[in-house]
């Protein structure tokens, strides 16, 4: 067959020009067929390559593919060359050309599946270089062999399916893949199962690979899983082969019922107790354990009229747990029979057998107990009026015992009395006071007193129970209503101005012993009522309101106050008004004579004691004032020490001012003035001399000599000097140097004014300096507030 392919070639690669690397046995013997007979003419072809195909994995190398020819010159005068991959590009070496002949060989193996051709570039060149012929296209085809195994996606498939299902359910797909041609069989592959198992549950389709099932009755309690073995060959099933698993699965379905393990279950459980287990019922289920199809449900049918019974399931073992839900009575009921169903969560299949033993009866023996003594009412509540005296009943707290068929006894004591206010009869449990409670008890709460009274049998082991006594309290209206403070003491004379004084009561006692109160005027002072009148303002208050004018002064009035109790409770008290004059907004007056009282029931004695207080108090304090105005003022200091003293303690000693520049008895202001001003105009003829002091020692003083201008510093000096010596030497006067004696100052003095010395200004902003030109005296003052 080979032989045969490459004579056609051979043949028609001359037609073209060509020639390929056949045997020679098979070329023929005209090398150029195309030249004939000389009457021919000549046609000239184009220089034209057809495809070259060629076997992968051929193994006689060099192996001649073909041989390009050009007719444009005679043999051995022509070069040829080739180019593209396999030659000068990647992969290099495959290909090659014998530059005189023109012949193409393979020189290496080739695989298709990883090039699948060639495409090459053929040269013609004289041997000068010039190129003869136009460069042609020279492409090798690479011939697929079966040289590569079909291969499965993956190793293991896994596949799951309901257990029942019906015959062609899908289940699962094979795939495979070949690295061969896919055009030709060597890529062609048919799927097959090798082994599953018998019966024949499964098939695949040789073409897909899907695999189905083919017969009814699978059944996950018989088989869970199967593994399939699969294979897949190429060449349509005839070729090379390569295999699989496949792990199908059945979901289990609920088509086995739960059944009990036995017709009858027996158990025990100790009356008065609740919240154990009493026993297990044991369960089968065939299907999945964990799943809705296995776990168990259970339900009790009859048996338990009261609700004392609970069945749940253990998820581990699924078994039925009864327990207790309500404690049991032994005295009432000795034995318990139950019916017992039992199912899955999820629903049965229809098609599923029905369970033999899905119910089951459960027989409950009761065992006897000691049972803890019962209060029939429990909390108990009663109630009782306050103040109860000792020994006042309260309740008979007494309980009973379950035990009817044991002789037992049952004590009682306290366990709980905050107040021990209680006491209990030990025997009977009858319950009475001990003392009188106190309404101002922390542990009466809203009213209401609570105690535990305690219930003791004589068994062995003895057993006990707790009783809680509620006491309510009742209030009783054993206090009368009072008189509050009002919060104002004094109201208008006149009946029509004003708003009256609002008196308000106050209870002890809690509703509905209090308010709403009735006040009235005493029914003993019936002429209060015609000076006086009550209106009722609310449940609480009362508005005071004189009937006519009234005389100012301290009024005392007796007002009736009364509950709402039941009986009710009421109480007289006093009342001192004090009444005013008063504007027209009914205000009382300034300087009004109404006494002021200062509250109900306030007397007049009490008042002119605390009149009688004030008045002693204010002599005191006036007899000390004179006594202190009559004091000699201190006189062994002058105004100016001398250089070496503390000028600042004879100025800041000085605890006395007189009455100011306006008190003119005994200074003349006109010695301190300057000199400037003492040029001014004489007084008026007629006016005399300055009046003394009215506080002088003396009743006139010595006339004051008449002193000229000074110009200079030191005749200001000087001038002070004198003048100061003039006053010193006046006995009718105090002396000048006292100037802090002064109590009032007056207004519109002509004297400068003294505060520089005292200004808000620091010492530091002060300039001193100046004082120096006054004389030694004034120097000393310079050199201590001066500037250092």
């Amino acid at each position: 067959m080979d032989a045969a392919i490459l004579l056609a070639l051979g043949l028609l690669v001359q037609g073209l020009g060509l020639s390929l690397g056949v045997p020679e046995s098979w070329r023929p013997s005209t090398l150029h067929p195309w030249r004939r007979a000389g009457a021919l003419s000549r046609v000239r072809r184009a220089w034209v390559i057809p495809p070259i195909s060629v076997s992968e994995n051929h193994k006689r190398l060099p192996y001649p593919l073909v041989q390009i020819k050009s007719d444009k010159q005679p043999l051995g005068s022509v070069l040829y060359s080739i180019q593209g991959p396999g030659v000068d590009e990647e992969p290099r070496g495959v290909f090659s050309i014998d530059k005189f002949t023109g012949k193409v060989f393979l020189n290496a193996m080739l695989d298709r599946e990883q090039t699948d051709r060639f495409r090459l570039r053929a040269f013609a060149l004289d041997l000068g270089g010039s190129t003869l012929e136009d460069p042609t296209d020279l492409e090798i085809v690479v011939v697929d062999q079966n040289d590569n195994r079909p291969a499965f996606v993956r190793e293991v498939f896994v596949g799951r399916v309901l257990e029942g299902a019906a015959p062609g359910t899908y289940v699962t797909k094979a795939e495979a893949t070949d690295a061969d041609d896919p055009e030709t069989d060597n890529a062609a592959l048919r799927y097959s199962i090798l082994q599953q198992g018998a019966p024949e549950v499964f098939s695949i389709d040789e073409h897909t690979g899907e695999i189905r099932t083919v017969q009814v009755g699978l059944d996950r309690e018989v088989v869970a899983v199967y593994n399939l073995t699969l294979q897949v060959a190429d060449m349509s099933g005839d070729g090379l082969t390569a295999t699989a698993s496949a792990i199908i699965s059945l979901d289990d379905v609920n088509d086995n019922a739960p059944e009990f393990t036995r017709d009858e279950f027996f158990m025990e459980a100790t009356e008065a107790v609740s919240g154990v287990d009493v026993g297990r019922l044991e369960v089968e289920d065939r299907d999945l354990p964990g799943s809705p199809n296995w776990a168990a449900r259970f339900t009790i049918l009859g048996g338990d009229p009261d609700g004392q019974f609970a069945i749940r399931t253990d998820p581990k073992t699924n078994e039925g747990v009864l327990s207790l839900v309500k404690p049991l009575d032994f005295e009432s009921r000795e034995r318990h029979e139950l019916q017992v169903l039992v199912q899955n969560e999820a629903p049965l299949q229809a098609a599923a057998p029905r369970a033999v033993r899905g119910q089951a009866r459960v027989t409950v023996w009761v065992q006897d107990a000691n049972e803890a003594p019962v209060f029939p009412e429990n909390p108990l509540r009663t109630s009782l009026a306050e103040g109860a005296p000792p020994g006042t009943p309260v309740a008979m707290f007494s309980a009973r015992d379950p035990d009817t068929r044991q002789l037992q006894r049952l004590s009682y004591s306290k366990d709980y009395d905050p107040e021990d206010w209680l006491r209990v009869d030990a025997a009977t449990g009858r319950v009475l006071t001990q003392r009188v409670l106190s309404p101002a008890s922390p542990f009466l709460k809203d009213g209401w007193y609570r105690a535990v009274i305690l219930a003791l049998d004589d068994a062995s082991p003895p057993r006990t129970a707790t009783g809680t006594l509620s006491v309510e309290i009742l209030e009783v209206n054993d206090h009368a209503p009072a008189l509050a403070p009002p919060p104002q003491d004094s109201l208008c004379s006149e009946p029509h101005l004003g708003a009256g004084l609002l008196l308000g009561a106050t209870d002890e006692d809690l509703p509905p012993h209090g308010a709403p109160f009735v006040f009235q005027l005493s029914p003993g002072a019936p002429e209060l009522g015609g000076n006086w009148s009550l209106s009722q303002v609310n449940v609480s208050h009362a508005r005071l309101r004189p009937r006519q004018p009234l005389p100012e002064g301290l009024h005392r009035l007796r007002l009736l106050l009364r509950d709402s109790g039941q009986p009710p409770l009421q109480r007289e008290q006093p009342l001192n008004v004090s009444v005013c004059r008063c504007g027209p907004d009914g205000a009382c007056l300034p300087g009004a004579a109404a006494l002021r009282a200062g509250g109900p029931g306030v007397g007049l004695g009490a008042l002119v004691v605390v009149l009688a207080s004030v008045a002693v108090l204010l002599l005191l304090v006036l007899l000390a004032a004179r006594r202190a105005r009559g004091r000699p003022a201190r006189r062994d200091k002058a105004l100016l020490a001398q250089p070496h003293d503390d000028l600042r303690d004879n100025v800041l000693n000085y605890d006395e001012q007189g009455g100011g520049e306006e008190d003119q008895d005994a200074y003349d202001i006109n010695q301190l003035r300057s000199p400037a001003e003492l040029a001014a105009p004489s007084l008026p003829l007629g006016l005399g001399r300055p009046a003394l002091r009215r506080d002088a020692p003396y009743g006139r003083g010595r006339p004051l000599p008449t002193r000229g201008q000074r110009a200079s510093p030191a005749d200001i000096a000087s001038f002070i000097r004198e003048g100061l010596a003039a006053a010193d030497s006046d006995p009718g006067v105090p002396p000048y140097d006292t100037a802090l004696i002064y109590d009032y100052e007056g207004d519109g003095s002509v004297a400068g004014t003294l505060s520089s010395i005292l200004s808000s200004q620091g010492d530091e902003d002060q300039d001193y300096d100046y004082l120096r030109d006054w004389g030694p005296r004034f120097a000393r003052l310079a050199d201590m507030y001066g500037r250092p």
